[in-house]
């Protein structure tokens, strides 16, 4: 796929795109959460590329949204789906759901929208899914204790690029390798011919290492599963609660994610939890020793009968008098036992394994000599050689470890995507339960509903009146004030739109015609000044001009200006679009001068008030096709016609 043909894609954008991995199928499908992934690109923007994509697949112009009005309107229609989302992935997935004019973008979304309408929802599985997010990149994380050799200053440059958590060293001989030993835990030499070195230390020659980064760099891949844990579990209790097939064995998930905390460090192992913690207390250990080897000391000097007393001799012993020889006389067989507790100390609380403890028999000095002090060289040795233990058994259960999950990679990936793909079609769902929607059909001119009910009422939907509309060609819609005809214009504009998106209406019943373009032009507020009466009278120019085919949607135009010029100018525009292959609802409370000023017969349809209760009208919301509706000042003269019996009521009346 050339991704600089997509329309608003640069040669930044489409290198961005080109260094993922499954890019042109992330665009086919839609998928945000791995558009996002490019280098530079929000959610929000490839939300955007997605859009434009799938427009340039179908040959979509993206003209059907006309006017602002109709921009507002979809806006509130995604508004009403992405309420009904968990995750932030499916509120961006679902920009990716727009009107289109394109029959082979209609069925596509149709064909997913009706395995989504079949979907049950369960609130265990909404739980779930509120965990649920887009799997991310692991932080580079520097490892210390191994390390990459190499004599090949191109293959340097190489392993650097390829490992960035590790130090890459230049080495010549074997003399290099075994110094390198002496510092790193693990060398890895890159070089075939040091094949067969002998030195001291976990020296590893892989020429294939740059192939092979999850024996190299386990951390990498436990990295990757650490950051994702929480979304990874989610994952998969969505696909439990759900009933769904999963990409990858999930109690072999769980097994890996438990071996492994929130920082990729491994658990789980006593082994590396003993060595891990008698690292850590070297110092502390070395340092009770001593002191357990004094005490046992101070206690023997006390208690010894000699010819000075035993305080006097403790006296003069702890202010450094020489006394070795003394001590090796008087004492020998205590100082034996003295550094016996302390190294028996030392291995309990270290909790050394046998051949850990050549160190420890090297700690003290052999030759007595009072207070004892511990060698700070084979405290050192001790520490290095117990670290060099730990960071071994760690690298081979890390790589154990990647083994085990690289093979969960690629799958949890899908486990994931399958995930939030599940949130988009359960908000499709959510949407159609909610507000009783069917899958329109298409096959005719305009519009014809039956049953259809605004969601955007300030109602709780169950109280919207359902209203039947049908309407072929060019209409005017009368009807009194407050009676509905906005919200027929705002229900058949939502319906036109959804079903255009390949998405469900709310009604019982829709046949309509495919449409290029769908006009809404809402209700000015107060009459326009001149400048603006003439920009109107362009757009309107404009709208007669050109592509046929279009849904043109018009409340009260007749506010722009005064009410029998408006009249005139309202019919003339009705007699260019008459001539056009143009659906046009057209509000109006001048239905009656605009049909006399027409040069053709209007059709006129009315919302009808049935009369007055308790001061409130009683309307049919459903228009009665060819009426002109009665307006709210005639029903209440109506009213007090019948009530008072007043004959001026009467007269009043005769003049409607």
């Amino acid at each position: 796929m050339e991704f600089t043909a997509i329309p608003g894609v640069g040669e930044k954008t489409a290198a961005s795109l080109a260094s993922l991995d499954d890019a042109e199928r992330a665009l086919r499908d839609g998928d945000v959460a791995a558009l996002a992934r490019a280098p530079g690109l929000t959610e929000g923007r490839a939300a955007a590329i997605a859009r434009a994509a799938i427009r340039q697949q179908h040959g979509d112009d993206g003209d059907f949204l006309a006017t602002d009005h109709t921009r507002e309107l979809y806006d509130d229609v995604l508004g009403l789906l992405q309420a009904r989302t968990q995750t932030t992935y499916a509120r961006k997935r679902l920009q990716t759901l727009f009107p289109s004019a394109a029959e082979s973008r209609i069925e596509e979304v149709r064909a997913f929208v009706g395995d989504a309408m079949d979907r049950d929802v369960d609130d265990a599985v909404l739980d779930a899914l509120s965990g649920v997010a887009p799997l991310q990149s692991a932080p580079t994380q520097r490892v210390r204790e191994r390390c990459l050799a190499t004599a090949d200053a191109e293959r340097y440059a190489e392993a650097e690029d390829a490992y960035p958590e590790l130090s890459v060293e230049i080495v010549e001989d074997g003399r290099d390798i075994a110094e390198l030993a002496r510092s790193y835990s693990t060398v890895v030499v890159l070089d075939e011919s040091f094949a067969g070195i002998d030195v001291e230390g976990d020296v590893r020659v892989r020429p294939d290492a740059l192939e092979h980064p999850e024996d190299i760099v386990p951390e990498r891949l436990l990295d990757f599963f650490a950051v994702n844990r929480s979304r990874l579990k989610a994952a998969a209790e969505v696909h439990e609660a759900a009933g769904m097939d999963p990409a990858c064995s999930l109690a072999d998930l769980r097994d890996g994610l438990a071996r492994v905390d929130d920082d990729g460090e491994l658990v789980g192992d006593d082994e590396l939890a003993r060595l891990t913690a008698a690292v850590d207390d070297v110092d502390a250990a070395v340092s009770t020793a001593e002191s357990v080897a004094n005490d046992h000391l101070r206690d023997a000097i006390r208690e010894q009968d000699v010819t000075i007393e035993g305080t006097d001799f403790l006296s003069l012993v702890e202010q450094g008098a020489r006394v070795d020889s003394l001590l090796d006389r008087e004492l020998a067989d205590e100082y034996d036992e003295a550094l016996a507790k302390a190294r028996e100390h030392l291995v309990d609380s270290l909790s050394l394994k046998s051949g850990e403890d050549g160190p420890v028999d090297r700690l003290f000095p052999t030759d007595p000599s009072f207070p004892v002090d511990h060698r700070e060289d084979v405290a050192a040795r001790l520490e290095t050689e117990l670290g060099a233990a730990r960071d071994q058994r760690a690298a081979r259960l890390k790589a154990d470890l990647a083994t085990d999950l690289g093979d969960l990679r690629d799958p949890v990936e899908t486990l994931v995507r399958d995930a939030l793909e599940l949130d988009v079609e359960l908000a499709v769902a959510r949407f159609a339960r909610d507000f009783e929607c069917v899958l329109p059909e298409f096959g005719r001119e305009g519009f014809d509903i039956e049953g259809g009910r605004s969601p955007l009422l300030d109602v709780d939907f169950a109280d919207v009146d359902p209203v039947d509309y049908e309407v072929s060609g060019v209409t005017l819609l009368s009807g009194v004030n407050s009676g509905g005809k906005t919200s027929t214009l705002d229900l058949v504009g939502v319906i036109v739109l959804l079903a255009h998106m390949g998405l469900p209406v709310p009604a019982e019943r829709v046949e309509l015609g495919v449409v290029e373009e769908l006009h809404y032009y809402a209700k000015s507020q107060g009459t326009l000044d001149a400048g603006a009466f003439e920009s109107t009278l362009q757009d309107f120019a404009a709208l007669t001009e050109g592509a046929e085919n279009r849904l043109v949607l018009v409340d009260e135009l007749e506010s722009i200006t005064e009410p029998g010029a408006s009249a005139k100018i309202i019919a003339g525009i009705l007699e260019e679009l008459d001539g056009q292959r143009t659906t046009a609802v057209f509000v109006s409370h001048l239905a009656g001068e605009i049909r006399e000023a027409a040069d053709f017969p209007v059709a006129v349809d009315g919302i009808e008030a049935v009369g007055l209760k308790d001061g409130k009208l009683q309307v049919n919301r459903s228009p009665v096709k060819d009426h002109l509706a009665r307006s709210t000042p005639e029903l209440i003269v109506e009213k007090l016609a019948g009530e008072s019996g007043n004959a001026f009521y009467d007269r009043l009346l005769k003049k409607f």
